[in-house]
């Protein structure tokens, strides 16, 4: 059993069992690969995958009990390699970063700018996508740290901590009809197309919570990932903006009007995670510490010693968290 066998067998899920797309992402060939998982496969004399002709169609249980290690056993050769690093380069490495694009335009640039200041020699790389496709990006080991709001309560495997609230505001062009209301509630809301957030409704999501105390279901003809791409379609009147409120700035009030929502929604909680077992670098520590002044290393590392995720769900749950 060899290291890059394992290897190939994660990479495969992760390519949704495309062997063709593995060996492009790996820089190998197809044939080597499947040489190697066949290989694999007769040395522990089991099928990790099913196969139709020669194709993979599916994960066997055997084969995911087997790569649920594999995935545990090269996390921690990565992180002997991140040891070996802190002793011998404590300020030189890597730090990937996957997040949203609100996260990345508005939250994170001063922390960023700060962070390579204090470490040049750290090469500093960031990912943007949707809450789904960042935590898969950090369960996969893609991303030392995953920055996001929504979707992660969905992945088991890595460690949230909770870094900031954050409440949303409803914009919509100064022509709009809301502009004549003295009031802008749930009840007056609904009655108009909405843009708001991909993943923006969801059965736990502050909107959909508020939403159901009202008659009607909201009409959301529009949704994205960005802000900025969020406020470009309301301008053009498709419909009332739900967005959040760090992402408006004091020009955008020339041509929108932006009525404070903290009062229809709950405060959201934008958290950093990473994958369990992982080996945090020094620099990773204050990078969170940056971001998050509560998140000091002393506080982490009594996170990381807590059994599961709803004991440092309950750890945090009395301390005040800044808001943006």
């Amino acid at each position: 059993m060899k290291l890059q066998q394992l290897r190939y067998i994660v990479e495969v899920v992760h390519n949704n069992l495309n062997v063709s797309a593995t060996a492009d992402s790996l820089y190998t060939s197809q044939p080597g690969i499947s040489k190697q998982v066949r290989m694999l496969e007769d040395e522990l004399g089991i099928q990790i995958f099913g196969r139709s002709g020669k194709h993979l169609t599916h994960v066997t249980p055997a084969g995911q009990q087997v790569i649920e290690l594999a995935s545990d056993i090269l996390g921690k050769v990565e992180g002997i390699k991140n040891v070996a690093s802190e002793y011998t380069q404590p300020d030189r490495g890597d730090l990937n970063i996957a997040t949203t694009h609100t996260q990345a335009r508005y939250a994170l640039p001063e922390v960023i700018r700060g962070f390579i200041q204090r470490y040049p020699d750290v090469n500093l790389l960031m990912h943007q996508g949707t809450p789904d496709q960042i935590c898969e990006m950090a369960v996969r080991g893609d991303a030392d740290f995953a920055i996001a709001t929504e979707g992660m309560n969905l992945f088991h495997d890595l460690v949230m901590l909770p870094c900031y609230h954050w409440n949303r505001s409803i914009v919509f062009h100064k022509d709009h009809p809301l502009a004549k209301c003295a009031h802008v509630g749930l009840e007056e809301l609904i009655q108009y197309p909405l843009v708001t957030y991909v993943f923006g409704f969801n059965r736990s999501s502050s909107l959909e919570k508020a939403f159901a105390q009202v008659e009607g279901e909201p009409r959301v003809v529009f949704s994205a990932t960005s802000a900025d791409v969020l406020k470009t379609y309301v301008r053009m009147g498709l419909g009332v903006g739900v967005m959040a409120t760090m992402a408006l700035e004091p020009e955008d009030s020339k041509d929108l009007v932006v009525v404070d929502a903290s009062h229809l929604f709950e405060a959201n909680t934008t958290k950093i995670a990473f994958r369990k077992g992982s080996f945090l670098r020094s620099y990773m520590y204050e990078f969170m510490e940056r971001f998050a002044p509560h998140l000091t290393r002393p506080v982490v590392e009594q996170a990381l010693g807590l059994r599961d995720q709803a004991q440092i769900d309950a750890m945090f749950a009395g301390m005040a968290l800044p808001m943006r």
